[in-house]
């Protein structure tokens, strides 16, 4: 299935100014898979070390972490010679050893011939609550996501209707209205299938929801065996209560975060640091409110105010026990949920085009979802979940602060007019 990750990995690996990679993100999203596959394409053989499955590979780094000694050693180890420039070391759940994670100062330093990835699914949890002497200045970051809209149609064989939609997108102009339904279908099945590569190829070979879910379930599994493994005793509970009640929260006419919903009296101080870890480990995001509409938008948001989204529409099906068919005829028993999944849909795919995301409100109560900065312009976006595309706050805000344009997300066809782009909910991966 195609990734997105692998340009960037390829223009990584030409750059002349590579340092070593960190590629983090949730578990389950494709690193390794995606590491392995590049590896083969485009070097003489990969050197993979995996500190989860192989424990003692930590005592390799105890005693000295410059490549000169390291080289030969892991060589050894890979069965295979590490050659500069023609081998890719892969340094697997490397949150397990922290001097593994340093050591990446000193190739960057002393040997930047060698090209040498690290992956880690709770690399921010671990750097943040562990004495890590994190190699600051001396590697490259990315994050690692789960597949978008247009890599879900993509590994469906849409590759023509992929296509069709980038014109219509660029042109304003609408799609056929039989492709616009089709396409309507694809989203619909991407909310209950989701972006894990595992139930991707799932869905694409299968078409079975009910294996589906049964994936999605041990993908869950995983996330609470993690809170339990990789957090201190008295947040486990914390972290595991405020995970099971986002998707009460999205259930809200008011997304906005409220910890009374969590527990009865819940504070801040209660549970920040639950939010915190669930945030470091690229299980949710925080979308935070704006208090002014200037640049730099990170400047004036409003720490005390925020949503918090999950970063997988399948997992948050999968957790809310939605069935396929409810989802994919959007019954009226989900009018309550509709909005709020629309809203965490559309976050992860602006996220995964490497937007940060704000939202914004007036003080008699109107509310923007989304604010972003695209092409120098901070521009508002609005989203609902059907084709009823009234927006009163939206034409509030645009007196306001005469936006260059906002964009409007709903279940209608492309189109452009009094200032405002309507983009079909399928579409979003075009921002």
């Amino acid at each position: 299935m195609y990734r997105k990750i692998m340009n960037y990995l390829e223009e990584w690996r030409q750059s002349p100014h590579r340092k070593p990679l960190i590629l983090q993100g949730a578990r389950q999203v494709g690193k390794t898979y995606s590491l392995l596959a590049f590896g083969r394409n485009h070097y003489e053989n990969v050197a993979y070390f995996n500190f989860e499955t192989n424990p003692k590979l930590n005592a390799t780094f105890d005693e000295d972490i410059s490549p000169a000694y390291l080289i030969p050693i892991l060589s050894h180890i890979a069965g295979q010679t590490i050659v500069r420039e023609k081998t890719l070391i892969i340094f697997d759940e490397v949150q397990l050893c922290e001097r593994a994670l340093t050591s990446l100062k000193y190739f960057c330093e002393d040997a930047p011939d060698y090209h040498i990835v690290v992956a880690g699914s709770l690399l921010g949890v671990a750097v943040n609550r562990t004495e890590f002497s994190f190699p600051v200045g001396k590697v490259d970051i990315k994050t690692m996501y789960p597949m978008d809209m247009e890599e879900f149609m993509l590994a469906l064989g849409e590759d023509d209707l992929v296509e069709r939609i980038r014109e219509c997108f660029q042109n304003d102009a609408p799609l056929p209205s039989a492709l616009h339904d089709k396409a309507m279908l694809l989203y619909r099945q991407y909310l209950v299938v989701g972006g894990m590569p595992e139930c991707v190829l799932q869905f694409a070979q299968t078409k079975d929801y009910i294996l589906v879910r049964h994936t999605q379930d041990t993908i869950l599994t995983s996330y609470l065996n993690d809170m339990s493994k990789y957090n201190t005793a008295n947040e486990i509970k914390k972290t595991r209560l405020t995970y099971d009640n986002i998707t009460v929260q999205l259930s809200k006419k008011n997304t906005r975060f409220q910890y009374k919903l969590i527990k009865k009296g819940g504070r801040a101080s209660e549970f920040e640091n639950a939010i915190e870890w669930l945030t470091l480990s690229g299980i949710v995001s925080q979308v935070y409110r704006v208090e002014q509409i200037k640049k730099p938008l990170e400047n004036y948001r409003d720490i005390d105010a925020f949503k918090i989204y999950v970063s997988d529409l399948g997992l948050l099906c999968a957790k809310k026990d939605l069935a396929a068919d409810d989802i994919l005829y959007m019954v009226e028993e989900l009018s309550d949920f509709k909005g709020g999944m629309a809203e965490n849909y559309v976050n992860t795919q602006l996220v995964m085009n490497g937007y940060r995301t704000y939202y914004w409100e007036s003080e008699r109560g109107a509310e923007i979802d989304f604010i972003i900065q695209r092409d120098g312009q901070l521009i508002p976006i609005e989203v609902k979940s059907a084709d009823n595309t009234k927006a009163k706050s939206l034409k509030v805000y645009m007196e306001t602060y005469k936006p260059a344009y906002a964009i409007k997300i709903s279940a209608k066809n492309f189109g452009f007019e009094d200032g405002k782009k309507t983009v079909p909910l399928y579409a979003v991966f075009c921002i």
